[in-house]
């Protein structure tokens, strides 16, 4: 299926990487990017609508395309509430999760956990976990699907398809901290949608429009399956392809476990996770903060659209492909036995865009794999750097803490690159739902105790943390078990050895029933424990965000070292290139800086912990948010 590409196709990738490489790198000109807050949160000086870009951009990476349009094709409309529940907890994070962490003052997640319990256990393991998670799910989903896109697209080596993206998202990343992102994010989410637009039009006039391609969709299967369908039923569509809300035993998205156990897995990935917080901390104030919440949320009404549609559009014109119902053919086809909708969105782009077109996709592909990756890198090198590297080096200056951080950026993209053979052996038929399956093991303990951090003031560290060690175990064992355990192929005639409680229990129940065992537990032993004293929880907590004094801190390690370089070492390192290019690269600036006194300390961080917004602003990214709200929930009632 490799095409080869043209001229026009080879000028809009390399107009693109131009493009991207100039934004990126010059944002690394930015005055802010020599301290921790500057490479961090960018200087916490961004406008709504970067940081709005940046979210949506963020989130939608390259399984947008693969794993999202798949789901789709296999399955019709249900995958998009995903995104439509999105909306609700980005306008949450605007208006309840992050006027709680910019009062307390915190830059990562870690932190914040650090100053509402105190402690060093939490704000450890929390760093620890999530590193860990973004290679599993979120790098790992990335390279895997850009991969798929990429060969299918280019016939090029895995490898170096996957070294050249990291190699260039690095550069950036490395060099400008979060403003790069944040910059070439947006830029990236133009592109992005230029793209998926034209492959939307050109896919909807292909089909012959809405009512053709509903009508065509529930006949869209492989030639064999239509000839016999009692032997390969499952290469039938669903018969609720055009519904969202699906029965809670037979659904494939169960409407409980979308109303309840998608709740928690997207608090946490919408209003804890350190990758979207981390746009609205870097907003120059709270109303910027929020008017980007609700334009990233406007946004996620798009991916019905872009991906989901044309997913659906893709089986319906390569049905012998996209809907092969025979293990023995997928793997002829994709060289999966567990389906071959991964390829959907790829084989639209080559069998239906026209020349020079397909260059744009493929840079809108590549547009949404960099900034994912670009933003995953930033903030795990952020979670790093401020809550293990100073766990050890509680008085690293300014200078380190930047080494570090960027240092940490090349070894994430180090581990990346070890971790393609895995990706190679581990291919998932609907990479989506091993996506959300992971996250249903692993973070409805997280949502949890970040709710209960915010609205409960009695929750203890002992009881947050044995209460995430509990569920730990609990999630492990269910995880464990479904990758030991799989489901067979779909055409096959083996029985499901699985049992009763793995294959009966949808991974979107057990995010419910893993909740409830979080809450209980980390309840039960709060409630056993010695509560926190009221004058530690000022600012942390919903109702105390507003308090004027600061938390007593019994054992500090939040400020940052001063920076001494003296006259000396100036001029020995004056005419060096080599160190004029590493102070580059690592944001270093050696001329002496005047040392702040206490009282500008103090406006700093009043300036970093403020909440204060406009009466008129407050009330018109309100009144957006209830907009936006509204419209959603028509489309959730019209698609019902």
């Amino acid at each position: 299926m490799v095409e080869q590409l043209d001229t026009a196709d080879y000028v809009a990738i390399a107009v693109y990487f131009v493009l991207v490489l100039a934004v990126g790198l010059w944002s690394t000109f930015r005055p802010n990017r020599g301290t921790a807050s500057g490479y961090f949160l960018a200087g916490k000086d961004m406008h709504w609508f970067p940081v709005g870009a940046s979210i949506f951009a963020s989130n939608v990476g390259a399984p947008m395309f693969i794993g999202l349009a798949g789901t789709a094709a296999a399955s019709g409309f249900a995958v998009a509430l995903y995104e439509w529940h999105a909306i609700y907890l980005l306008i949450a994070l605007g208006w309840i999760f992050v006027p709680v962490y910019v009062s307390s003052g915190a830059f990562t997640m870690p932190e914040y956990l650090k100053k509402r319990f105190g402690g060093k256990r939490l704000r450890i393991y929390l760093s620890v976990l999530a590193l860990f998670l973004y290679i599993l799910t979120k790098i790992t989903g990335e390279i895997y699907s850009g991969a798929i896109f990429m060969q299918q697209l280019l016939g090029w080596n895995l490898y170096l398809c996957v070294i050249v993206i990291l190699a260039v998202t690095a550069i950036y990343t490395v060099a400008g901290g979060l403003a790069a992102v944040i910059y070439t994010d947006t830029l990236q989410t133009i592109i992005l949608l230029i793209g998926a637009f034209i492959l939307m039009s050109l896919s909807f006039v292909e089909v012959g429009g809405w009512e053709a391609m509903m009508e065509k969709y529930k006949m869209a299967a492989a030639n064999y399956t239509l000839a016999d369908p009692a032997n390969y039923s499952c290469g039938l569509p669903r018969d609720d392809y055009m519904h969202i809300w699906r029965d809670p035993t037979t659904g494939d998205i169960p409407w409980t476990g979308a109303v309840f156990g998608l709740t928690t897995l997207g608090i946490w990935v919408w209003c804890t996770d350190q990758i979207m917080v981390q746009r609205c901390l870097s907003a120059k104030n709270m109303t910027h903060a929020k008017a980007g919440a609700v334009l990233a949320a406007g946004l996620k009404i798009l991916p019905f659209f872009l991906w989901i549609i044309p997913g659906m559009i893709s089986r319906i014109l390569f049905p012998n492909d996209i809907a092969c119902a025979d293990p023995d053919h997928c793997e002829e086809v994709c060289g999966n036995k567990a389906g071959c909708t991964n390829i959907a969105y790829p084989l639209l782009v080559l069998r239906r865009m026209p020349s020079g077109l397909r260059g744009v996709m493929l840079a809108a592909l590549l547009a949404a794999l960099m900034s994912s990756l670009t933003s995953i890198f930033n903030s795990a090198s952020s979670m790093f750097t401020m809550d293990i590297w100073r766990r050890f080096r509680r008085h690293a200056s300014q200078h380190e803490l930047m080494i570090v951080g960027r240092a940490c950026v090349l070894v994430e993209v180090g581990i990346s690159i070890l971790w393609l053979p895995i990706l190679e052996a581990s291919q998932s038929g609907q990479l989506w739902s091993y996506l959300q399956a992971v996250s249903s093991y692993t973070a409805p303990p997280w949502c949890c105790i970040f709710l209960l951090s915010l609205f409960w003031s009695r929750c203890t560290e002992p009881g947050a943390f044995w209460g995430l060690m509990i569920s730990l175990v609990v999630g492990l064992i269910r995880m464990i078990m479904d990758f030991a355990l799989p489901a067979p192929f779909c055409g096959s005639k083996e029985e499901d050895p699985r049992p009763d409680v793995l294959k009966d229990v949808h991974f979107l129940h057990f995010a419910i029933i893993l909740s409830g065992v979080s809450v209980i537990s980390t309840v039960v032993i709060s409630l056993l424990t010695k509560p926190r004293p009221p004058e530690k929880l000022r600012r942390v907590t919903w109702w105390t965000r507003h308090d004027t004094l600061d938390p007593e801190e019994t054992e500090s390690d939040d400020d940052f070292a001063e920076d001494e370089v003296t006259e000396k070492e100036i001029a020995s390192h004056k005419k060096s290139v080599g160190r004029v290019l590493y102070n580059w690269l690592c944001g270093i600036d050696e001329k002496p800086k005047p040392k702040l006194t206490p009282e500008e300390k103090e406006i700093i961080k009043r300036k970093m912990t403020s909440l204060k917004e406009s009466p008129f602003a407050s009330r018109l990214t309100t009144i957006a948010a209830i907009i936006i709200a509204t419209m959603t929930t028509f489309l959730l009632g019209f698609f019902h």
